[in-house]
């Protein structure tokens, strides 16, 4: 029977193709279904349905999600306008039941909401926004009533960082981190929002990330990033910025602090410390002591505490996929069960203590807002993402796969199949940012991953040593390495696509962003007899003059984590792709934010310029409002269009 889903919701029939045999028929030349049927059927081939990329880019994007001070709307941010701006969720009672009004309260063009955190006591907002990706985040207030922000810190090449919380607990006080005056510090700030006044709490060196502030406003807690492998926490005093380190001495170790206990003696905390894996304690202030609520063998990864201290969600990262526990009281932690499987992050605790609302994503459906309630135990989703109506039926889920390498070790990867025809298809290496991130089974990359199977091509996500989520031993393995072990990862990675029965060898592509892009120059340059495509977004080409270049709070990092650019320049030189650019035989697409601090883009620009004069195909597209990333959604609407592009026609 033919299917109903051939029906375009959006009701324009041409809006997809119809796929008979080996060739494309507008769905609109059809005169009616039963015509399609007649063709369908006489020339006894498969039907596929080829919906344009737009649609499967068509993506509201959310970020965050917090309760009010009275629970009777949730703040977030969405690029509903285009741009990343701030929205308001009001609830109200339709014909069809609860429903949510949406109001949009900022109306920034070039600015990007990074963050926002609602008072706890009246209608006011602090929201952290950057321009044109720079990431030097500004802070402003916003007052429902007025409805107009104002920015009370920043300015030109200020940094101001936000934390896990920003309002203290009375609503009079903010805290942030700021490298003002200080380039290589992000140093903890309080800011009176009655007087205007402000402090910084320490002249103390280092790279601090905010925490949270204690029950009687009297310290707050801090994350110092030491390394790549180490972080301390520290507890200040709100008023004199007296600092005391609390965390146990444990060298590469990490702390990360959450809230505070009721009683204001203990903090919960996500730690590695004596594991393998990140679990959640209660770390004593005054004895430096823990005691474990979970060690799960996977990470903890993310946690909520209620305002009340009763209830405390947190989330584990089981194989990439997210499970949900709630822990009430003295009670054990029960799984939340029903929500989405994919991944669930930015938990938030209404101050009532009777609901949860988080963002949850999986490889069908773009990031939602869910609310659940605790006493029924049903997420709600607030918001609708997923523009472009692709029929769910049409989108596919991957399947976890492990890849041996040259040394024997598992490389955990994901792998995502076209339906079969009986032809054969490309593949594509996907390879993540980070490179400490993580490949997880979300709506990859605003649809490009469904885009791309819905025109017969292969996609092999790969969790490379160095990924997260597996461990810090398999997580290390990539310091001080770049361009060494994983490159032979991504090779057995390719062997393996390679191999398979179903899949031509000769239409094989790269693709990352970020670190994976650096890994997709290092891919075409230094292995590039597996190549037919690479697509580069914002990688680095030369690390030498990478390091150089990064953000100065970044530099005390490098070092351990890639190498000194001063004292080990000819290594370097020895794991960077722009070495062995006359290697390249692969056609490249390369993309670039022009204000990208973390990649500048001189990196883009000197591979480029090498390429062209080797006379290799490789084109060029730079955005000069963007950074590392995208925040308009134009400029991502044209970027992911022009990847799916190039390599639907290099890889089909």
């Amino acid at each position: 029977m033919f299917p109903e889903l051939l029906t375009n919701e959006l009701g324009q029939p041409s809006s997809i193709d119809v796929l008979i045999g080996k060739t494309v028929v507008p769905w609109g030349k059809f005169f009616s279904r039963s015509a399609a049927i007649c063709i369908m059927m006489g020339s006894k081939a498969s039907l596929d349905i080829r919906f344009p990329p737009e649609r499967y880019f068509a993506v509201r994007r959310y970020t965050g999600a917090s309760f009010s001070f009275d629970d009777s709307y949730l703040v977030c941010v969405a690029d509903t306008s285009g741009q990343l701006n701030l929205w308001k969720l009001r609830p109200y009672n339709g014909p069809h039941g609860e429903r949510f009004e949406h109001t949009q309260l900022t109306t920034y063009v070039n600015e990007s909401v990074r963050a926002v955190y609602p008072s706890p006591v009246e209608g006011r907002l602090v929201f952290f926004a950057d321009p044109v990706g720079s990431e030097n985040f500004q802070c402003y207030t916003f007052d429902l009533e007025e409805g107009w922000p104002v920015r009370i810190a920043g300015g030109p090449g200020v940094r101001c960082e936000p934390g896990a919380e920003c309002f203290n607990h009375k609503g009079d006080e903010i805290v942030y981190a700021s490298n003002e005056g200080s380039p290589a510090n992000m140093l903890p700030y309080v800011h009176n929002l009655r007087t205007g006044l402000r402090r910084k709490l320490t002249e103390r060196p280092g790279y601090y990330s905010l925490g949270h502030w204690s029950p009687d406003d009297s310290k707050i807690s801090l994350t110092e990033v030491v390394s790549v492998v180490e972080s301390a926490i520290w507890v200040v005093d709100a008023k004199t910025g007296e600092l005391a380190k609390v965390s146990p001495e444990a060298p590469e170790t990490r702390f990360y602090t959450g809230p505070w206990t009721r009683d204001g003696k203990g903090i919960y905390i996500i730690s590695d410390f004596g594991r393998e894996h990140t679990g959640i304690a209660i770390l004593d202030a005054q004895t430096k002591t823990l005691a474990w609520l979970d060690t799960p063998s996977w990470d903890v990864e993310d946690m909520a505490l209620s305002k009340d201290g009763r209830v405390l969600v947190y989330s584990i990262n089981v194989g990439g996929y997210s499970e949900v526990y709630v822990k009430t009281g003295d009670s054990p932690a029960k799984p939340l069960q029903n929500i989405p499987r994919g991944v669930v992050h930015g938990l938030s605790i209404s101050n009532d203590s009777k609901r949860l609302a988080f963002l949850a994503s999986t490889p069908r459906s773009a990031d939602d807002i869910y609310v659940v309630n605790f006493r029924t135990r049903k997420p709600i989703r607030l918001t609708e993402s997923m523009l472009g109506h692709v029929p769910k039926e049409y989108l596919l889920e991957p399947v976890n796969v492990q890849i041996r390498s040259f040394d024997g070790l598992e490389i955990p990867a994901f792998y995502y199949e076209p339906r079969s025809d009986g032809r054969r298809f490309g593949g594509l290496l996907s390879i993540h940012g980070g490179p400490q991130s993580q490949e997880r089974p979300s709506y990859a990359y605003g649809g490009l991953y469904q885009f791309l199977l819905s025109r017969g091509i292969a996609i092999l996500a790969i969790n490379f040593r160095g990924s997260s989520g597996y461990g810090k031993s398999f997580e290390r393995k990539i310091f001080h390495d770049w361009g060494g072990a994983e490159l032979r990862d991504f090779e057995a990675a390719a062997r393996w696509l390679a191999s398979r029965p179903n899949i031509d060898p000769g239409r094989l592509g790269v693709f990352g962003g970020s670190f994976g892009g650096f890994a997709t120059l290092s891919c075409v340059t230094r292995l590039p007899d597996y190549w037919k495509a690479g697509v580069d977004i914002v990688g680095p080409s030369n690390l030498i003059t990478f390091a150089k270049a990064v953000p100065p709070h970044w530099k005390r990092l490098m070092a351990k984590w890639v190498g000194d650019p001063d004292t080990e320049a000819e290594f370097l030189a020895s794991r960077s792709p722009i070495g062995y650019v006359q290697n390249v035989r692969a056609n490249m697409l390369i993309i670039q934010g022009a204000n990208d601090p973390r990649v500048v883009k001189g990196e883009s620009d000197q591979m480029v310029e090498k390429l062209r004069e080797l006379g290799r195909r490789v084109e060029y597209v730079v955005y000069q409002d963007e950074g590392h990333g995208f925040t308009k959604n134009s400029n991502f609407l044209d970027a992911i269009g022009k990847a799916a592009r190039f390599l639907a026609e290099e890889l089909s």
